[in-house]
């Protein structure tokens, strides 16, 4: 099947053909035709499965037909987080470029005076987070009761943030006569319920099941003491071929101190998370994508939805509280069938979230032994980089990484105040006083 068989028009079809597309994706084949007869839909997929798109495009095509009055939107997509909301945004302007729409991009740590100054002038598609939206709406900067199009986008990552009461009084000021998309990684019961409540006889398309991995990401699990955690990261960068990495961890405080020290150790290494204003986020990405950035260290809030064209690897530093969120995390590496590696640490202490992990994946990860006492010294670049040995089998080596020479390993600390965090010790190394 390829896009012209899913009765898209000539604009639509040459802006995708200039973008290199040729054949839908899975989520594309089923969601796009289903939108473009009106229907309902309740999209299950994962990241990476090409779900923006899926309904950017036929809503392009729906929304051509008609112009937005001032204050007065015709479609409505709600995100989780400012850079999903971005890159959604990208995706409009990058298939609408030969179609007359407009947009308005409503999230917060952006100027509200400018968001209004193009809403005042008419927008086809909004764009927004709840709670920016919320704010406007109260202000009577916007009006909702002309819209036609509802997406919920990410709605597991909204019942993650507490976004469901906001996206609940959100749909009560909206036309019932409308039409809903919904897209989802996972279908937890207030999902379903929310699903029930504002979707009529929705159109179920799913590409994947619940919490499945690609398989073409490699994925490897070392066992180490909070003491090496820090050194053992530092040795598995320096024997893999990290292009580009993401490395989570579940607090922001540890997002914060991990950058801290992996920059003092001469690696070009930056954080992402929600605490930061939105033109230092912004900023970051730019810098990642571009490449000036090697590792970027996030929580799994800020990195939601962000999507980066062949990102090698994929690094837990902290098994996530979530098992659902391993998946989300791995899932940004190995796309488009491009190979991937993702590697979690694990530290006493974590087994119920390692045993979760493994359940949701139905797999056990390989595990790695290595060494803590070998990332503390600078490697010899006479040598052959030792290879990991998994289940007493080596693993292929691979390249040397181009992140720059370190300095003499520390280790993370915490403070004596905040709880008990894998990875931190009990005292303050200078570079934090």
């Amino acid at each position: 099947m390829s896009f012209e068989d899913l009765g898209l028009s000539a604009p639509i079809l040459k802006a995708v053909a200039e973008c290199g597309y040729t054949e839908p994706t899975p989520i594309q084949k089923q969601a796009i035709p289903s939108i473009l007869m009106a229907r309902d839909v309740v999209g299950l997929a994962q990241t990476g499965t090409g779900k923006t798109a899926g309904f950017t495009l036929p809503m392009i095509e729906i929304l051509s037909g008609g112009r937005a009055k001032a204050r007065m939107p015709r479609s409505l997509i709600l995100s989780p987080t400012r850079e999903l909301a971005a890159q959604i945004a990208d995706n409009f302007d990058t298939y609408g470029k030969y179609s007359k729409l407009s947009k308005a991009l409503l999230i917060g740590g952006s100027s509200m005076e400018d968001q209004i100054r193009i809403l005042e002038r008419g927008a086809d598609v909004l764009i927004a987070t709840p709670g920016r939206l919320l704010d406007l709406f109260e202000r009577g900067n916007i009006l909702l009761n002309d819209i036609k199009i509802l997406v919920i986008d990410e709605a597991d990552r909204m019942l993650d943030m507490g976004f469901i009461p906001d996206i609940e009084k959100i749909a009560s000021l909206l036309p019932p006569l409308r039409q809903t998309l919904l897209f989802s990684a996972t279908m937890a019961p207030e999902i379903k319920r929310l699903t029930a409540k504002f979707l009529s006889n929705p159109k179920e398309v799913a590409v994947a099941p619940p919490a499945s991995t690609a398989v073409t990401v490699e994925q490897f699990l070392v066992h180490t003491s909070p003491r090496d955690k820090n050194n053992i990261l530092a040795q598995i960068i320096e024997q893999e071929n990290v292009q580009n990495a993401f490395i989570f961890c579940n607090r922001k405080r540890d997002v914060d101190a991990l950058g801290k020290w992996l920059k003092s150790k001469g690696y070009h290494a930056r954080v992402m998370h929600g605490d930061m204003v939105q033109s230092a986020r912004t900023e970051t990405l730019e810098q990642f994508k571009a490449g000036e950035i090697t590792l970027l260290v996030c929580s799994d809030v800020a990195a939601r939805g962000i999507d980066v064209q062949g990102l090698s690897h994929v690094f837990n530093y902290d098994i996530p509280f979530n098992p659902d969120d391993y998946v989300h995390r791995i899932g940004r590496t190995g796309r488009a069938g491009m190979k991937g590696r993702a590697w979690m640490l694990a530290t006493k202490g974590e087994e119920k979230q390692l045993d979760a992990v493994q359940k949701r994946i139905k797999q056990e990860i390989a595990v790695v032994k290595i060494g803590a006492s070998l990332a503390t010294s600078k490697p010899d670049e006479d040598k052959k980089s030792p290879r990991f040995k998994s289940e007493g089998k080596a693993l292929p080596a691979t390249k040397k990484s181009k992140s720059p020479p370190r300095k003499e390993s520390a280790e993370l600390i915490q403070d004596q105040d905040d709880e008990n965090v894998s990875g931190f010790g009990s005292d303050v190394p200078a570079f934090f006083r």
